[in-house]
């Protein structure tokens, strides 16, 4: 069943290409601001068309990758985890997030442990998947159920290209997800093959355009226009597709679910 979300999201005003934190992203490649810019209003558009609320957090100069808002907190039942991230470029967004929350009155957490807010800790129904294996710390997981309060599952990450458990697993509904087998361990497939008996698999090809991270409102997915294979799966699935061109923001690691952090109050 589909629900209005509230979203926050971070114009890409300062964005660029200058370092390099994961495989994606090649400094000596050229980027385009502008066009980082007209993609992503392309996707707060398609949010606002979808009838959901967005708000915005002032993007602030030298942190180029504070346009992934996904990595700014967790955000379930009215409790905002703050966000620890693991490399020193980032560092500076985690007290503008969290004084973001603050000031509109959230309780917030200060993390004790590495933890990259929804990149890495997904809210699938009653119990939250949370990554671990490149950014978010496994010690972060206990942190996360004890002070959000539900149950949290464990997967570990094992492709560097997909750093972030949001980059090889989408939430569709409370109980379907979407993913990328080879992106976790052994373990952790079998786990998610125990807990989502009907998931959609993803195709290397889709999951290769950050096709899986995508933003789903329970009915309607807005993910990567190139993930074409996976885009037909949804719809056969029964779900509405609609397809936006991040390829500019794609070349730092991030796609629609990283530009975009649920805010449940």
């Amino acid at each position: 069943m589909s629900l209005k979300r509230r979203y926050l999201m971070c114009r890409p005003t300062h964005f660029a290409v200058t370092y390099r934190i994961n495989p994606w992203m090649d400094p000596t490649a050229p980027y385009d601001n502008a066009l980082a810019v007209s993609q992503w209003e392309n996707l707060r558009q398609t949010f606002l068309g979808l009838g959901h609320t967005v708000e915005l957090i002032d993007p602030l100069p030298g942190l180029p990758d504070m346009v992934f808002a996904a990595n700014g907190g967790t955000v379930v039942d009215g409790r905002v985890l703050g966000v620890q991230f693991r490399d020193a470029e980032r560092a500076d967004e985690a007290p503008a997030y969290a004084s973001w929350f603050r000031e509109r009155g959230f309780e917030v957490r200060e993390p004790k442990h590495t933890n990259e807010g929804e990149g890495d800790i997904l809210l699938a129904g009653d119990v939250l998947l949370a990554g671990t294996g490149f950014r978010t710390a496994h010690a972060s997981h206990a942190e996360t159920q004890e002070f959000l309060q539900r149950p949290v599952i464990t997967l570990q990450l094992v492709d560097p290209a997909y750093y972030h458990l949001d980059t090889a697993l989408c939430v569709l509904d409370e109980r379907t997800v979407a993913y990328l087998p080879q992106a976790f361990s052994p373990g952790s497939q079998s786990v998610l093959r125990q807990l989502f008996p009907n998931a959609i698999i993803a195709t290397p090809e889709d999951a290769a355009v950050l096709g899986l991270n995508a933003v789903s409102d329970g009915e309607t997915v807005v993910l990567a226009e190139q993930a074409t294979h996976l885009a037909e799966a949804l719809r056969a699935a029964g779900y509405r597709t609609i397809g936006v061109d991040l390829s500019e923001l794609r070349k730092a690691g991030g796609g629609p679910k990283c530009c975009t952090l649920e805010v449940r109050p």
